[in-house]
C-alpha cells in the first residue's frame, strides 16, 4: 500500500474536575498529550478518543474541536480537541512509558518537544479558538 500523501492526526488535551493536564512520556518525544493518526474510516473526534485509549487507557469525552497545527513541509495536519475524563484507568504502553495528570503551570514546563506546549495553551484558552497556527 502506497503511503498517504498527507497525514491526519487528532490529539486530546484532556482536563480533569481538578484542572490538571493529562501527559503522557512517549519514548521519542517526552511528555506530550495523547493523540496520533487518523484511521480510514474514522472521524477526527473519533482518533482523539481512540488513541488516548490506546495510550493510556483512559476514557475521554471530546468537549471541544480546539483548532489546527498544520506542518507544511511535512504534509501534516494536527487537530486538536480538549475533552474530559469519563472512565477508563491510566496505565503504561509501549507509547506512554510515564502517565499522569499534572497542575497546568508544571505540565508546561515539562512540554518541551517542537510547540506541543503551545498547542496545549491554546487548547486550554477559548479566547484563542478556534485556532490555525501554520508551522
Amino acid at each position: 500500500m502506497t503511503p498517504p500523501k498527507h497525514i491526519v492526526s487528532a490529539a486530546a488535551v484532556v482536563v480533569n474536575d481538578r484542572n490538571e493536564v493529562l501527559l503522557i512520556k512517549g519514548p521519542g518525544r517526552g511528555w506530550e498529550m495523547p493523540g496520533g493518526q487518523v484511521e480510514e474510516g474514522e472521524s477526527l473526534k473519533e482518533a482523539a478518543i481512540r488513541e488516548t485509549k490506546e495510550e493510556c487507557g483512559l476514557d475521554i469525552e471530546v468537549t471541544r474541536f480546539c483548532g489546527i497545527f498544520p506542518n507544511v513541509s511535512a504534509s501534516i495536519c494536527n487537530t486538536l480537541f480538549l475533552g474530559k475524563p469519563v472512565g477508563g484507568e491510566l496505565t503504561v504502553t509501549p507509547e506512554a512509558l510515564e502517565t499522569g495528570f499534572f497542575p497546568i503551570e508544571q505540565a508546561m514546563e515539562m512540554v518541551t518537544f517542537l510547540n506541543f506546549r503551545e498547542r496545549i495553551q491554546f487548547s486550554l484558552d477559548e479566547n484563542m479558538q478556534p485556532f490555525y497556527v501554520e508551522f
